[in-house]
């Protein structure tokens, strides 16, 4: 599915929030682990665990939590995940997560039992590009107003958390500007509870062929992906946010819709 192939990069920049963090000597809690998931509708449960990093440790990600039992719960069917990798716990039946059922994720880790719970949100409706191909300018200079290029819209009368995720499939071979020489090609944007998003010369960094896909988010990845803007160094995961009990770390949902953009 087109989704599924191109969805996980859009999680890069809050994982690495999560991955990058290191234990703080003057904590009594670093014993506790890390959970990393994002249930999808229409795919397989994932589940990290990974144990906070020590300050010396230059590793992206702490070491994984094997050997750990962990249950899902929907409120009446409960399933028990599978280890398929070190740290990796996953659920193949991807008729299990449905929009608007809650989500429970328990396991008991040394003395504690860890929580956390997510609620699957509705499918993205209405998602619509204005244009699927333009063919802008490079701004004229560092001061230039950007030019407005496209506009994104979808239904959103109860002003609903939605993110807009965009992927270049062509790399950095053609910058749009000198922005695009100190920015990554991939990126996502809060839409901050609107119902549609106007990209300008300055979003867009890059000439290319997008892949540009909604997700419906919860309050949970909207508070995990404020925190990490502007960060530049790693941070304790402490005070990072996060909806898991006797642990850190994120437990989220979401659905998604996609389509092509096109910038050349």
């Amino acid at each position: 599915m087109e989704i599924k192939k191109h969805i996980f990069f859009a999680f890069a920049g809050v994982s690495l929030l999560l991955a990058s963090c290191k234990k703080d000597v003057t904590n009594t809690t670093t014993s506790l682990p890390v959970v990393e998931a994002y249930l999808m509708g229409g795919n397989a449960i994932l589940v990290k665990l990974y144990q906070q990093k020590a300050l010396t440790d230059t590793a992206t990600y702490g070491a994984p939590i094997t050997g750990q039992q962990l249950s899902v719960s929907d409120g009446n069917n409960t399933v028990q995940l599978v280890e398929t990798a070190k740290g990796i716990y996953t659920y193949s039946d991807i008729a299990f997560l449905t929009a608007g059922k809650t989500y429970t994720l328990i396991f008991k880790y040394l003395a504690e039992t860890v929580t956390a719970k997510t609620t699957m949100p509705a499918k993205p409706a209405d998602f619509a590009t204005q244009y699927a191909v333009v063919y802008p300018k490079a701004p004229s200079g560092p001061n230039a107003i950007p030019d407005t290029i496209n506009r994104f819209t979808w239904a959103n009368p109860d002003s609903l958390n939605h993110v807009l995720v965009f992927k270049s499939s062509d790399g950095t071979e053609f910058p749009l500007g000198s922005r695009g020489n100190n920015t990554e090609t991939d990126f996502e944007l809060n839409t901050d509870r609107k119902s549609g998003y106007y990209v300008t010369t300055n979003v867009i960094p890059f000439y290319g062929h997008y892949k540009v896909i909604l997700l419906r988010v919860n309050q949970e990845y909207i508070d995990l992906l404020k925190s990490n803007t502007g960060r530049s160094t790693s941070q304790n995961l402490v005070n990072t946010p996060t909806n898991v009990t006797n642990g850190f770390g994120i437990f989220t949902a979401m659905q998604a819709d996609t389509l092509s953009f096109n910038v050349l």
